[in-house]
């Protein structure tokens, strides 16, 4: 199926939003059930809808199921554990003393995604995709800083230390994840992008059910009772989470995963935007320079395409 060279922008952008509205959703579920619990509430309630995606998207199109390539499974695999993995090596850097640290060497996932993008793949990138992720990486330093005063000397300094490196490798498990969705939707060869990233989308999710969910079962089952209890308030997050997730997974499967997760970084201006909207809280110089190198660098990436 053909599609214009520009489509893969405003999916993501939806995908973007989507995304900040299902952050606003487990907010409540995350006091509820904690990281892990309101994570597969993501998955457990989402796969449904993600199957009626499907189902829809083969409807309209008058298709049967495309089969995938041979490395197909493999794909999702990276994908769908990578992200549970980074979750869980995220948590795991909060617990640390100085997790702000940890957290933002996380944030240099766009980054990682280009490099392991390119290997894997082939992604090339050009100049102004280049700029522009260099511009939106430092821009999403400076809005989670591990020192308000000096925080590029922060990075700097404290690269060599343990929540640096377990930031590193959450950022790691999730540029991989990145990688392994879009290997997986170009698996399909030249099967309908729409189907393929659909399809993708189902195996992913109910990967991640079957794993973390069996999981916290075994070791937690009183999490997995809690989020069959929320099932209410659990539907609308995995709606979001399954609307979101369809946008990213369709916009991988056009356009190289470097791009698209640099221009999701808006996700991070629309949660200020609504920060500022409903809490009229104020902004500060250094936010509001990472703001501006977020912007620059989606300019960039959107115009120099």
């Amino acid at each position: 199926m053909a599609h214009p060279d520009w489509l893969w922008i405003p999916i993501t952008l939806w995908a973007a939003f989507a995304q900040t509205l299902r952050n606003a959703a487990q907010r409540r579920l995350t006091a509820e059930l904690g990281t892990l619990g309101a994570t597969l509430v993501r998955f457990l309630y989402g796969l449904p809808f993600a199957a009626l995606w499907l189902w829809l998207v083969l409807r309209a199109t008058g298709a049967a199921p495309p089969l995938p390539g041979a490395g197909f499974a493999g794909w999702v695999a990276l994908g769908a554990l990578s992200q549970i993995a980074a979750t869980a090596l995220l948590l795991r850097t909060m617990e640390e003393r100085n997790f702000a640290l940890g957290v933002a060497y996380s944030k240099t996932e766009v980054i990682q995604v280009a490099l392991f993008a390119f290997v894997a793949l082939g992604d090339r990138l050009g100049v102004p995709a280049l700029v522009a992720i260099a511009c939106a990486t430092v821009g999403v330093l400076l809005l989670s800083p591990a020192d308000k005063e000096r925080p590029l000397r922060a990075l700097l300094a404290g690269w060599t230390g343990r929540p640096a490196l377990l930031g590193l490798a959450s950022g790691t498990g999730f540029a991989l994840a990145s990688v392994g969705y879009r290997g997986a939707a170009l698996s399909f060869g030249d099967a309908s992008y729409l189907a393929a990233a659909a399809l993708t989308l189902v195996a992913a999710l109910a990967l991640q059910t079957a794993v973390l969910g069996g999981w916290l079962l075994v070791r937690q089952p009183k999490v997995v009772a809690g989020v069959l209890r929320e099932w209410r308030p659990s539907l609308f997050a995995g709606f979001m989470g399954a609307a979101a997730s369809a946008g990213w997974f369709t916009a991988f499967a056009i356009e190289a995963a470097a791009n698209v997760r640099t221009l999701g970084l808006v996700e991070m201006l629309f949660a200020y935007v609504v920060s500022l909207k409903l809490f009229r809280e104020r902004v500060s110089r250094l936010e509001l320079a990472g703001m501006t190198l977020i912007a620059l660098g989606i300019l960039v990436i959107t115009l120099g395409r």
